[in-house]
């Protein structure tokens, strides 16, 4: 029996986040070289990726790089630009195969030239794909996202076309970092970690949060089965009491 099967008719949840916690730790816990760890993590994308494709899930946004990570040692730093370059060369043949959108989403004014020409390019060759959408966070923090969308807002003010008095969370929420992509449903952090790092602040507010011990290579397919079947079984309230969502859920 496949997974997708085993899931019957499971609610699935329309955007999972992933913060791919572990890499270094899988590294010295297998007695790989530098680095290999990163190398090891990168190759566990695939899988989910088709996982959540034959899921029926919408969006997979994944945290590659993040702005606090700009103070990692130099030279792991230039590794992970590397392995982020050979990604999106490799992503491209499995994206036009299975009709993924493939987009970016963080400063890419720290990043250089040739990489943001590179993810540039991507988005614009697979921006009509629609079986699905794989967003690579790099170089994003949430207080980022939200400081940049406050900041369009004040500019429009700034120019007169706009009050201040018309700003609100919904407009607010124009602004951030896929804006136009459902809200985030799932956020999974594998490695044993219990934070979100400053990802997707704004975009996982009501979230449902899933921390693994699992190590971010050794994540697996039937693992995330396991916590959408767990999602499928928790009341999302979004403030109201249980009583009015079963009342909903009766109507």
């Amino acid at each position: 029996m496949s997974i997708l099967t085993s899931l019957g008719s499971t609610i699935v949840p329309r955007h999972i986040a992933i913060i791919m916690d572990g890499n270094n730790r899988y590294g010295k816990a297998n007695a790989l070289g530098r680095g290999e760890g990163h190398i090891a993590g990168k190759d566990a994308l695939d899988p989910i990726v088709e996982y959540c494709l034959d899921t029926g899930i919408e969006v997979l946004t994944v945290f590659a790089f993040s702005s606090e990570n700009w103070q990692r040692p130099p030279s792991e730093v230039a590794l992970l630009m590397r392995l982020l370059t050979s990604t999106i060369h490799e992503q491209m043949p499995r994206m036009n195969k299975y009709r993924i959108r493939l987009r970016f989403i963080g400063d890419r004014s720290q990043l250089d030239d040739d990489l943001q020409t590179l993810m540039l390019d991507a988005e614009a060759k697979t921006a009509h794909f629609e079986a699905m959408t794989l967003v690579i966070a790099i170089s994003y923090g949430g207080q980022w996202d939200i400081a940049h969308a406050a900041k369009q807002l004040a500019l429009q003010v700034e120019a007169g076309g706009l009050r201040a008095e018309d700003i609100n969370n919904d407009l607010l929420g124009q602004y951030v970092q896929l804006a136009d992509a459902p809200a985030v449903d799932m956020l999974i952090r594998t490695g044993g970690e219990y934070r979100i790092s400053n990802f997707l602040l704004w975009q996982a507010a009501y979230a449902e949060l899933f921390f693994t011990q699992t190590l971010w290579p050794d994540f697996a397919a039937n693992e995330l089965a396991d916590m959408i079947t767990e999602f499928a079984k928790r009341q999302r309230r979004f403030g109201k009491t249980s009583e009015q969502i079963e009342t909903q859920l009766l109507r």
